[in-house]
């Protein structure tokens, strides 16, 4: 009886050290990212065609905001306006 009582208490306190282990990790290598990204991934028609040589509309959004590609690589996007869309939202935050 008395060892599961004391089995119960170590698992306990691993469970506790490990979840304060896990929480401390996630703050200390908590990626930061752009908030332009997710402006432009929210302008982005959502196909993840591919066309515009990124895989998906998250990696052509991290590219323009990046600098790496044009916003006018977008091809579904093009009759919708989103090229122009993507230059005001990096130049309204380039200005801020």
């Amino acid at each position: 009886m008395l060892t599961i009582v004391y089995s119960t208490i170590l698992l306990a306190i691993l469970g506790f050290a490990f979840g304060t282990f896990l929480a401390y990790s996630a703050k200390k290598f908590e990626v930061k990212e752009d908030p332009r990204v997710e402006l432009v991934r929210q302008v982005l028609p959502g196909a993840n065609c591919g066309a515009c040589g990124y895989p998906g509309c998250d990696g052509f959004a991290k590219a323009v905001v990046a600098g790496k590609a044009t916003p006018d690589m977008c091809l579904p996007g093009k009759a919708a306006g989103v090229p122009e869309k993507i230059k005001e939202i990096l130049k309204q935050n380039a200005a801020n």
